[in-house]
């Protein structure tokens, strides 16, 4: 049997393969991104979708339930399909899990190190001329830091969060954590409270699922409980720290922030963390930590397998 196949969000995953494999199993066609509008019509006839964040409703489940068969997620999380209705109607819907482990880990360490020498502060400091405008040879008007003795308390100690505490505990850190879920009882690490880790850790970073529990978990009630110089970094997902809180609050405490995701991804261009004033306390990538390379590869292989393993092929 020959497939229609469609890929709705190509360009999230950047430069990919996946047409020459998929081709062979029948009608492969990849759009590089797809709006709400174009859905329905794009996916008209197919047998498996492809997607990363496309929205595939009830309505538009129900209209292609004569034809879909299988939705592919290019990611871990799920919550782009109505799962309840694409169970109903007997679309099998399949994710990848622990693919970008040690990518995000790395990302991670890339922030906390980037923020603790102010690479910030510094790279615009030489690329805006003042290096070459200052009689001395050096710099040291923002201070560096090692992460080595420094408290890392980690928001989510799930694959990504040990991975991350495995790392920071080879520069060094002594690490504790605090769980979102509760149900987190590792004997490896300290466990703290939300308050008592943002007070004693001078890095933060959370590592956890956007839910009920962890919808704005950082605000403006406790995100002053972050002392001066301190890095909170965020690689978990956008809307556990509310960014309005957060960009007021570094107006007027200096510590940093490294953020990987945001509330609206794409931000808007009026978010509050592009302010000037904050500038150099800010290290801020386009949710891009999963993306490395061999977590893109070990992704797409994952792709092939859930399709594969669907049409029973070795």
């Amino acid at each position: 049997m020959q497939h229609k196949i469609v890929f709705l969000d190509a360009k999230s995953l950047g430069n990919n393969n996946l047409g020459q494999y998929l081709s062979e199993f029948g009608e492969y066609t990849e759009y590089e991104i797809t709006s709400p509008n174009e859905t329905l019509q794009r996916c008209n006839d197919a047998t498996i979708i492809i997607t990363n964040k496309v929205i595939l409703d009830s309505n538009i489940l129900e209209s292609l339930k004569d034809s879909l068969k299988l939705i592919c997620i290019t990611a871990t999380g799920t919550n782009n399909v109505d799962l309840q209705t694409a169970q109903k109607l007997g679309i099998e819907v399949k994710n990848v899990v622990g693919y970008s482990t040690k990518s995000v880990a790395q990302h991670t360490l890339m922030m906390a190190l980037a923020l603790s020498a102010k690479i910030p502060y510094y790279d615009d400091y030489c690329k805006s001329k003042k290096y070459a405008q200052n009689p001395l040879f050096t710099n040291l008007d923002e201070k560096l830091e090692l992460i080595n003795g420094k408290n890392w308390g980690i928001i989510g100690l799930g694959t990504i969060g040990l991975e991350v505490a495995r790392l920071a505990n080879a520069f060094g850190a002594y690490i504790s954590y605090y769980s979102t879920s509760g149900n987190n009882n590792n004997p490896d690490f300290q466990q703290k409270d939300l308050d008592t880790l943002l007070k004693e850790s001078s890095i933060i970073s959370i590592h956890a699922p956007l839910n009920e529990k962890t919808k704005n978990l950082l605000n403006k009630d406790n995100l002053d409980l972050i002392h001066e110089g301190a890095i909170l970094i965020n690689v978990g997902r956008g809307g556990i720290i509310n960014e309005n809180d957060l960009a007021e609050t570094l107006k007027v405490k200096k510590f940093y922030a490294g953020l990987d995701v945001f509330e609206s991804e794409p931000p808007k261009e009026d978010n509050p963390l592009f302010s000037k004033e904050i500038a150099n306390q800010l290290l801020l990538t386009p949710h891009n930590a999963w993306g490395y390379e061999n977590s893109k590869k070990k992704l797409i292989k994952g792709i092939l397998d859930n399709i594969k393993e669907f049409l029973r092929l070795d």
